[in-house]
């Protein structure tokens, strides 16, 4: 029989002192969690282990902390630079739009003449900007395939974008094969593609003007667009001179409001030219003309400044500036050709 007492009776507190016959003393004091955190961060901090390989064991606190990445600081936007290209985009604007009016029926010489030369530019600035491996070659077909374009567009039995078509693949099989027969550019042939191409279709897309300029309205369609392009071009430049905000990239020194404020202007410009211009055009058309024409001579503007934007952060060598700023507005005239004939075909 077991005793009927309780377990606890006769037993002694033991809180305030060590327990009897305990050989460890009282037991410890609780910790605080100050105690806790630093006490045993202190006792983690000590010497490490070490491995079987002789190495010491790695902690989580000894992980290093990559350091953040620095942020590039935005890229300046010179004043006189974007003045000077916006003035260098209104002449050429004015030249455009002017060498349209000297062209007539069986009298397309004169224009044709001016275009090649716009075509020349094209070339100069394109080339020396993009760096194609065979620089040299490829800047000989592409004043070829120049040649040939204008030829085609004036002599062509009928006023189409065939022949025009034919040259351009014909020029840029032609660079290509070039390429391929020179060692040394052989291995970069790849990357070369695609200059080759813009450089080509770039050049053969002016030669749409002339095939234009042979469209009933087509004169005036080139009045329009031409004008609303260089008006585009010309104020967004000049706005990126005084207010470049806001900023569309820190590399790229373009600011939203000339990009958007460029083509509202061009937009406004092409109207108040329809108003003026006889049946087909009215303010309606002439603006939505105007309106997509300006829309692509800007961003193609601005295209070109994100690509050397990128040139120059892959840590490519920044050529002839004279042909790095030449190239964005070339670059918007050229997309603006093309335009100008789609929309006369679409619209008028």
């Amino acid at each position: 029989m077991f005793p009927s007492t309780s377990p606890e009776t006769g037993r002694d507190s033991w809180s305030d002192g060590p327990r009897p016959g305990s050989p460890y003393g009282p037991p410890p004091e609780p910790r605080s969690a100050s105690d806790v955190d630093g006490g045993e961060r202190r006792e983690r901090r000590g010497p490490r282990r070490i491995r079987r390989g002789g190495e010491p064991a790695r902690r989580p606190d000894d992980a290093t902390v990559e350091p953040d990445e620095e942020e590039m600081p935005p890229v300046e936007v010179r004043r006189p630079l974007s003045l000077a290209t916006a003035g260098f985009s209104l002449l050429l604007g004015i030249g455009l739009v002017f060498g349209a009016q000297t062209s007539g029926p069986g009298h397309r010489l004169p224009f044709a003449i001016i275009i090649l030369g716009v075509q020349l530019l094209f070339v100069l600035a394109w080339t020396m900007a993009m760096r194609p491996p065979a620089l040299l070659l490829v800047a000989l077909v592409s004043v070829g395939v120049a040649v040939a374009a204008d030829a085609a567009a004036v002599q062509s039995g009928v006023a189409g974008l065939a022949p025009l078509g034919y040259v351009a693949a014909g020029g840029f099989i032609l660079g290509v094969l070039g390429q391929l027969v020179r060692r040394v550019d052989r291995v970069r042939v790849t990357d070369s593609l695609g200059s080759t191409l813009l450089i080509v279709v770039g050049v053969v897309a002016f030669g749409t003007l002339i095939v234009l300029s042979r469209v009933p309205a087509g004169t005036q369609a080139i009045t329009v667009c031409l004008t609303a392009s260089g008006v585009a071009l010309t104020v967004a430049r000049a706005v990126d001179a005084v207010a470049p905000w806001p900023r569309l990239a820190p590399q790229v020194p373009r600011g939203a409001a000339g990009v958007v404020g460029g083509a509202m202007v061009g937009t406004l410009v092409s109207a108040v030219l329809g108003s003026y211009l006889v049946t087909p055009f009215t303010p309606t058309k002439a603006a939505i003309i105007g309106l997509v024409a300006a829309v692509a001579a800007v961003l193609a503007d601005l295209a070109v400044g994100y690509a050397e934007a990128g040139r120059l952060m892959a840590g490519e060598a920044p050529t002839m500036w004279v042909a790095r700023h030449m190239q964005g507005p070339l670059g918007g005239f050229a997309l603006a050709a093309p335009a100008a004939y789609a929309m006369c075909m679409l619209f008028l």
